[in-house]
């Protein structure tokens, strides 16, 4: 997971830069999040950060340190915040199957159109060559799948079971959302996410002698 550094620089004000108070490191934040999402993070260059966050370099730099860091805040920013959404869903919706089938919803986005999912796009662009990014990946998919696999749990399923149906509907929902974001029609990604509902039946494996 990324440090706390990393939140608490977020919080500093920017004065030390010389920033008037009126500058806000979380809308800043949010303003780069935007065009890393839109461009790539590769793609995205310091002036398009500076710009879209209506920041000098050196105020870039005094209260962020580096594109890099950006880059890791706004994936832990977008990623923290949808887990919070879902855990939302889990806990608001009392029968557990309309909850799994909910968040499966949410994280598909059937209608959400060709801009894909921003944890997704940096995690494919970046992780294979970026540790720190794969460490908060690899941890965010694991909060995701647990809570998938609590709800199956409350289905039935064993603990073996629930977890690696979860860990099955989270991959089927990643390829609905690649699919989505490749302009794949509609009804074909529907389709594909309407396929999770078969994780939701069948008996418990008897185990091997």
């Amino acid at each position: 997971m990324l440090s706390t550094k990393r939140t608490e620089q977020l919080k500093k004000s920017a004065s030390a830069a010389g920033r008037p108070r009126a500058f806000a490191p979380d809308e800043a934040l949010l303003h780069a999040l935007d065009v890393f999402w839109r461009k790539g993070y590769q793609a995205t260059s310091l002036d398009d950060l500076t710009a879209a966050m209506q920041l000098s370099r050196s105020s870039f730099y005094a209260c962020f340190g580096s594109k890099h860091a950006v880059l890791l805040a706004a994936v832990q920013r977008y990623a923290d915040g949808f887990y919070s959404a879902i855990c939302e869903v889990a806990a608001t919706e009392p029968e557990p199957r309309r909850a799994f089938e909910a968040i499966m919803a949410r994280i598909v986005d059937v209608h959400g159109g060709p801009h894909g999912c921003f944890f997704l796009n940096s995690v494919t662009e970046l992780a294979p060559h970026d540790a720190e990014l794969a460490d908060y990946s690899r941890g965010h998919i694991e909060r995701t799948t647990a809570l998938l696999a609590g709800l199956l749990r409350r289905l039935g399923f064993s603990p073996e079971q629930a977890g690696e149906r979860a860990t099955a509907a989270f991959a089927m929902a990643m390829g609905a959302v690649t699919l989505r974001k490749a302009g794949a029609a509609t009804a074909l990604i529907q389709t594909v996410l309407d396929q999770h509902r078969l994780l939701l039946t069948g008996q418990a494996r008897t185990p091997a002698l």
